[in-house]
């Protein structure tokens, strides 16, 4: 089915907006993260303390963990479309594509100078496990990505700690708190180095730690087999099916969340260890943002083909330029809230923040409109595509 569903070019424009919806979960959470610049003013208003308390629980609760998810899904996808596209042609796109992801390791070391936190990078060196497996069977990889869903790092953290239960070795060697000074500080050329050194190892030493490293790889295998089953593509003679699909998805994904979600302040108030209930945290939030992840997916998506996209077809251009619009919010973000730029770290908490971080969205939003009405692609988009498919 898969083979028959790719043969026309059109763009899969639910993926695109749901891409968009993404960018947007992770646009408004980084402004109220001030860019992981965690500096806030203090405020002398019960009120405002409270409605800054209760957005920034929204916010997470809605985003954190699953905005990211669902873009490791769509990479797994956009992996598939891409070597699939090529196979017909009878081209091997296995160079193609590690020559693609070198690229987009530059994109991520640009961003990296600008925000201690981003996963370009990250995404970049996991993209290399898409290349061993893309031609192994459905099951293998189904099975494949579940055991690393499973977190097996994390299950031998726990067997360690249960053998010794004194043992509470350090795991992150970088800290985010080692860039505060510079992020603070007025000299942009001090924020950019310490950004791109210590900035960077610190998120790499984050995913590697809270489980990021497995899941992602996870995600981009998930996101593959499900364009391989032709499941984000929604035709006359595939509606049923793919509806089907969705559904089932939605209904055991729902009370997964639940369960997880209600369930873990309680696994975690029965572990004394702080190793150990480290590991837990990090297994069940990732089973968590899973099933979360999953819920948001299949909900977006059958809304999208039952409304033909009447609503959420405004975040299309958005999802188009998704590259752009990262790297752009990481390098203005940072200008609004560090040092060097305009510091609005010393007067903003999560409700001004909030509001900045939507107009932030916005805006790019109408650009995104603008671009798409005059251009094929987005800015970094094209040099990307051009670049990945130069002629050596």
């Amino acid at each position: 089915m898969g083979n028959e569903l790719l043969r026309s070019k059109e763009r899969i424009l639910a993926i695109d907006a749901l891409r968009g919806f993404a960018v947007m979960g992770i646009i408004l959470l980084h402004n109220i993260e001030h860019f992981n610049y965690y500096s806030f003013p203090k405020t002398d208003s019960p009120l405002l303390a409270s409605l800054d308390k209760h957005l920034w629980d929204m916010l997470f609760f809605l985003f954190s963990g699953k905005a990211y998810a669902i873009f490791a899904l769509l990479f797994g996808f956009t992996f598939y479309l891409q070597n699939h596209n090529c196979e017909k042609r009878g081209e091997d796109f296995r160079n193609r594509y590690m020559w693609r992801l070198v690229l987009l390791l530059g994109f991520g070391f640009i961003n990296a100078s600008f925000f201690p936190g981003e996963i370009l990078v990250l995404y970049a060196l996991l993209g290399f496990v898409l290349v061993p497996v893309r031609h192994l069977s459905d099951k293998t990889v189904m099975w494949i990505a579940f055991f690393l869903m499973l977190q097996p790092l994390e299950w031998g953290k726990v067997i360690y700690a249960l053998i010794c239960p004194e043992a509470n070795p350090q795991q992150m060697i970088y800290s985010l708190g080692d860039v505060y000074p510079q992020l603070g500080g007025s000299s942009w050329w001090e924020m950019v180095k310490v950004n791109f050194t210590t900035g960077q190892l610190a998120s790499l030493n984050w995913a590697w730690c809270y489980g990021r490293v497995f899941q992602t790889a996870s995600l981009f295998m998930i996101g593959m087999l499900l364009g391989r089953k032709g499941l984000f593509r929604l035709t006359e003679e595939n509606r049923g099916q793919v509806t089907k699909f969705w559904l089932r998805t939605g209904f055991y994904a729902l009370p997964c969340a639940v369960l997880l979600y209600y369930l873990k302040d309680f696994i975690y108030s029965q572990i004394k260890n702080p190793f150990l209930k480290a590991s837990m945290e990090t297994i069940w939030n990732s089973w968590y943002n899973l099933a979360f992840m999953l819920v948001m997916v299949s909900t977006f998506l059958l809304l999208y083909w039952t409304n033909k996209g009447k609503v959420q077809q405004i975040l299309v251009p958005y999802g188009k330029m998704s590259l752009t619009d990262y790297i752009t919010q990481s390098i203005i973000g940072s200008f609004i809230y560090y040092g060097y730029g305009l510091e609005m770290h010393r007067y903003c908490g999560t409700t001004l923040s909030l509001l900045i971080g939507i107009a932030f969205f916005l805006l790019q939003l109408a650009f995104a409109h603008w671009w798409f009405r005059h251009f094929k692609r987005g800015p970094l988009e094209t040099i990307w595509h051009k670049l990945t498919w130069i002629r050596f």
